[in-house]
Formats: C-alpha cells, structure tokens, sequence
C-alpha cells in the first residue's frame, strides 16, 4: 500500500469516527420510505385520515377564499346573484318574445332561475377548481400539506354563492306565492350530489390540468354546451317525450340532467324526481367520485415537479 493510500485511509476513517456511530433503524424510529411514482404508492385511505388532520387549514383557506372574492369589487356579493338573475332575464326575454317555453304551470321566471341557482354554482365552482393547482404552483413545491384542500376550497367558496343566489330565490317564490312543501327534502339530496359532483369533477380536471393546459382553456367552451344539454332553461319532461328510450338514457347519463331537474321538481314544482335521472346521477358521482380521488392522488407524487 503506498504512502498516499495510508493517509487516505485514515483520514476516511478518522471522518467516520467524528460522526459518530451508524444510526439503523429501530423498532421505536420512525422511518418515511420514499417509493417512485406508481398507482401501488397511492393509498386511498391514508390520504383520507391526513386530509381529516388538515380540517383546520381546509376551513381557514375555504374562509379565506370566500373572504377575499368579491373583495376589490363595488358591489361585492351581489355578483353571486347577479349572475344567474342576468341569465334568467335574458331567456325569460328571448322566450317571450318567441312565444314562450314550456315551464310546467309555473312562471317561466322562476321556472329558470330555480335551475340556474344550481347551475351557476356548478359552474364558477368548476372553472374555478379546475385552475386551483396551476394558480398556486408556487406553493406547491414549499409546503406539505394534502393537494386536494385547493380544488376544495374552491367547491366551498361555490356553494356559499349558491346560497346567496338562494336569496334572489326565496324572493321570486314569495312573488310568485309558491310555496314549500314536504318534496323540498328531495331538492336537499338534489344538492347532496351536486356538492359530491363538483367534488369529483374538480380533483380530476385539477389533476389533468397540471399536465395539459389545455383543460382550463376548453372548460367555458365545454361549460356552455354542457348547459344547452342540461334542462335548465326547459324541462327534462321535453327530453324524455322527444329521445328515444336508448337517447333518453344517455342524456340523463349526464349527472346534472337529474340533479337540477330534481332540484326544481321538489322546490317549486311540488313533485317527486324523475326517478331514472336521478338514480343514474346518484350511480354517475358514486363511481366517478373514488376514481377521481385515487387518480388525484396518483398524479400528486409527481404534481410539484411538472406544475
């Protein structure tokens, strides 16, 4: 061994001796395993049991996002029931000057709006959701916390809005002295799944939309042909008399369809759901809603490097 390989040797050693003895695992020692990216790293209810541990941080920046929406505007909280009380006039409007629509004996008025609450809520909650992750890249890559409370803050903010334009609501039923009846429960599950719905929806455009841009730009486009194949501005009782059987069935395949329809029907029409819609609804959310999550979950091991 020559002379240079000696000192080598001993000052290796002599580094090793300053650091001391090897730490190896132990019964008592916590130890964090970091796999690469793969669907067997992705554990559902794991996810679910620290997302419970974040509730605080879920509803602070839900208070947050509800706070600071409609701050730097004049009229404020008054855009939440603006919206869907423009869109209302508007088809009430054209229609009358065509000659009506069909609204199933009650004002065409309140017959929209009934629809548009719900509608408006889904849809600002979705194009919002959607950019949640790419608005906050930065913090992405910062802080350790469950990626999901950002698209849901955004769900909470839309559901808040919906129940202000409820107010606006409220306010057309008592011109229109319609009154609330027992089917109103059902218009309570109707909102149930819409809240389940946008969940579901917003984890799975949110995830995508760290990878391809393109989904937040196609979302408005996607948004507006999506509420002219929802009965919002006419009844589902249209579709069901003009489709066939098979088209019907894959119209109210679309959970939204049963969703708004059952809203109305107990609200203000006074009647029971559209039991095909609605149940075709309920089966949509609940097979889209554990897809979504577990995907959501698989593309955030990756998420902070491509955001």
């Amino acid at each position: 061994m020559s002379l240079q390989q000696v000192k080598l040797a001993l000052s290796l050693h002599g580094s090793a001796a300053n650091r001391g003895p090897l730490l190896y695992p132990t019964a008592d020692r916590r130890v964090t395993v970091i796999e690469p990216p793969s669907w067997r790293a992705v554990r559902p209810r794991a996810a679910v049991a620290r997302l419970t541990r974040f509730g605080d941080l879920l509803l602070t920046l839900s208070a947050h996002r509800i706070s600071v929406r409609y701050k730097q505007s004049r009229l404020g909280i008054v855009w939440a029931v603006l919206q869907p009380v423009a869109i209302m006039l508007t088809f009430t409007a054209v229609f009358s000057l065509l000659g009506g629509a069909p609204s199933e004996g009650i004002p065409y008025a309140l017959f929209a709006y009934t629809a548009l609450v719900p509608w408006t809520a889904f849809a600002s909650g979705l194009s919002s959701a959607t950019g949640s992750l790419t608005s906050h890249a930065a913090l992405l890559g910062k802080v350790s916390f469950p990626r999901e409370i950002l698209p849901l803050t955004y769900v909470a903010a839309a559901m808040t809005d919906l129940l202000l334009a409820c107010t606006a609501l409220a306010a057309l039923m008592v011109w229109y002295t319609v009154s609330l009846t027992v089917t109103a429960f059902w218009s309570l599950l109707a909102l149930v799944l819409l809240v389940l719905w946008l969940v579901a929806t917003g984890l799975l455009l949110s995830a995508v939309q760290v990878r391809h841009r393109d989904v937040g730009l196609a979302i408005p486009v996607v948004l507006q042909v999506w509420m002219f194949a929802t009965p919002v501005v006419y009844p589902l009782a249209l579709a069901r008399t003009r489709l066939t059987p098979l088209l019907y069935l894959a119209y109210v395949s679309n959970p939204m369809a049963g969703i708004i329809d059952t809203f109305r029907r107990g609200l203000v029409l006074h009647a029971g759901p559209d039991m095909t819609a609605l149940t075709m609804a309920a089966v949509v959310v609940v097979i889209l809603l554990p897809v979504s999550y577990v995907y959501f979950k698989f593309a955030e091991l990756t998420m902070a490097d491509v955001v």
